[in-house]
C-alpha cells in the first residue's frame, strides 16, 4: 500500500506576481462642494487643532460609512524666498511658516532622504538630486491605502485643476481656465533613489510641458510645485496672489483654495497577488487506498469488482503539511478524479497571499 503522504520537490514549486489594476475617479465635487463649507467645516472635511493638515473624505468624516480619501498639506522650504519673507512678517504669519517649514522637512525626510554629508535634500524638479531647479513651495496631497492598495500604476494618474480667480458667488469661476497634470511616459521613465520607493515627474499639458511636481508611486504621495499655479491670479485667496497666498495664508486656507480647484483625480491603482504553486504529481503506485469508512463493506473494499481487481481510489482533495507532519491547507476539487494503476496526473493546487 503506498505511503499517506509524498513529499512535494523544490522543482514542484513555483512562485510568482500578478498585478491587478483599479481604476479611481475623485470628481471635485466630492472634495468640495457636495457639502456646505461655513468656515472650513464641512462635514466631508475634518482639520485639526495643530492647522498642519487637512483630511477628506467621501461622506462627513463622524459617519461610520465614511472612508479617508487623502491628506492635504502645504510645505515651504527654509531655502525659499517666501519662507525668508513670511519669517520677517506678523507674529502670525511666522506661526504659520513655521508650520509649514515642519512639513517640508518632515516630507523630504519621507520621500528625498538625506545626501551623503547627512543635509536634507529638498524635492528636485527633474529627479535626479543633483544641484538644480528645487521644489520649495509645494502642496502635498497623500493618498489613503484604501484607494492606491500597494501603488500608484505608473503613467495612470491625472489631476485636473483650475486656475481661475475665487469667486465666492460663483464656485465654477476658479476652473477657467483649466490646467491637466499628468505622470505620462512614466511607466518607462521613473526614478528609484528615493528612500520611499519609485516616483516620476509631473508634467502640465502646455505645449512645452513644465515639470510642476513629483509622484511617489509606493507612498501614494502627490507633491504639486505652486507653479502649477500662474502668478497672474490676482484673487487666489481673498485677494492675495498665489505667491502671497503660499507666503502668509495658513495651511488650512491654502487647503482650501486648492480644493475648490481640483475639478479631477483619477489614477490606477496596484493590488500585488502572490501566488505559490505546488505540482502534486501522483502516479498509479499513490494513494490507492482511502481511510474513508464507506471504502470498505465487510471488510471488502466496494469500488473493486472482484478481489483480484487493483485497487482504486477517488481523488477528492489535496492536503499540504509541513515538515512536521502539521496540516496547514487543504484544497478540495470540484468533483473526484479516478485513481487507478495506470494513472498518471498531476494537481495544482495554488495559494495567495
Amino acid at each position: 500500500m503506498a505511503s499517506t503522504t509524498k513529499n512535494v520537490n523544490a522543482s514542484d514549486i513555483l512562485s510568482t506576481q500578478t498585478e491587478l489594476y483599479e481604476s479611481i475617479p475623485i470628481t471635485g465635487s466630492l472634495i468640495y462642494g457636495t457639502y456646505d463649507e461655513p468656515a472650513q467645516a464641512a462635514p466631508s472635511i475634518k482639520t485639526y487643532p495643530h492647522g498642519m493638515f487637512q483630511t477628506v473624505y467621501d461622506y462627513p468624516h463622524a459617519s461610520a460609512s465614511a472612508n479617508q480619501l487623502f491628506d492635504l498639506s502645504v510645505g515651504l522650504s527654509s531655502e525659499s524666498s517666501q519662507y525668508d519673507a513670511a519669517i520677517a512678517g506678523s507674529a502670525t504669519i511666522k506661526a504659520n511658516a513655521a508650520l509649514k517649514l515642519n512639513m517640508y522637512n518632515q516630507m523630504a525626510q519621507l520621500l528625498s532622504g538625506y545626501d551623503s554629508s547627512n543635509v536634507l535634500q529638498r524635492f528636485d524638479q527633474d529627479g535626479d538630486l543633483s544641484v538644480g531647479t528645487k521644489h520649495d513651495e509645494v502642496v502635498f496631497l497623500a493618498f489613503s491605502r484604501i484607494l492606491t492598495k500597494d501603488s500608484i500604476k505608473k503613467g495612470s494618474f491625472e489631476i485636473e485643476l483650475g486656475q481661475g480667480n475665487e469667486d465666492t458667488n460663483d464656485s465654477t469661476s476658479v476652473f477657467t481656465p483649466t490646467v491637466t497634470i499628468t505622470d505620462a511616459g512614466a511607466d518607462q521613465n521613473y526614478y528609484v533613489n528615493s528612500p520611499a520607493g519609485h516616483y516620476g515627474i509631473l508634467k502640465d499639458n502646455a505645449s512645452s510641458p513644465s515639470k510642476v511636481g513629483l509622484i511617489y508611486y509606493d507612498a501614494g504621495i502627490i507633491v504639486l510645485s505652486k507653479e502649477m499655479f500662474p502668478n497672474t491670479i490676482t484673487d487666489f485667496d481673498g485677494g492675495s496672489t498665489r505667491d502671497i497666498t503660499f507666503q502668509e495664508k495658513s495651511i488650512d486656507e491654502i487647503s482650501t483654495q486648492m480644493r475648490k480647484r481640483i475639478k479631477n483625480i483619477k489614477f490606477n491603482n496596484v493590488t500585488e497577488l502572490n501566488s505559490t504553486i505546488y505540482h502534486c504529481r501522483i502516479t498509479g503506485a499513490d494513494f490507492n487506498y482511502s481511510t474513508n469508512p464507506t471504502y470498505l463493506s465487510q471488510s471488502k473494499i466496494v469500488v473493486k469488482d472482484n478481489s483480484s481487481s487493483p485497487p482504486v481510489s477517488y481523488v477528492t482533495g489535496v492536503g499540504l503539511y509541513s515538515e512536521n507532519g502539521e496540516l496547514l491547507a487543504v484544497a478540495k476539487l470540484s468533483e473526484p478524479v479516478k485513481n487507478t494503476k495506470d494513472s498518471d496526473f498531476t494537481i495544482k493546487v495554488r495559494l495567495d497571499y
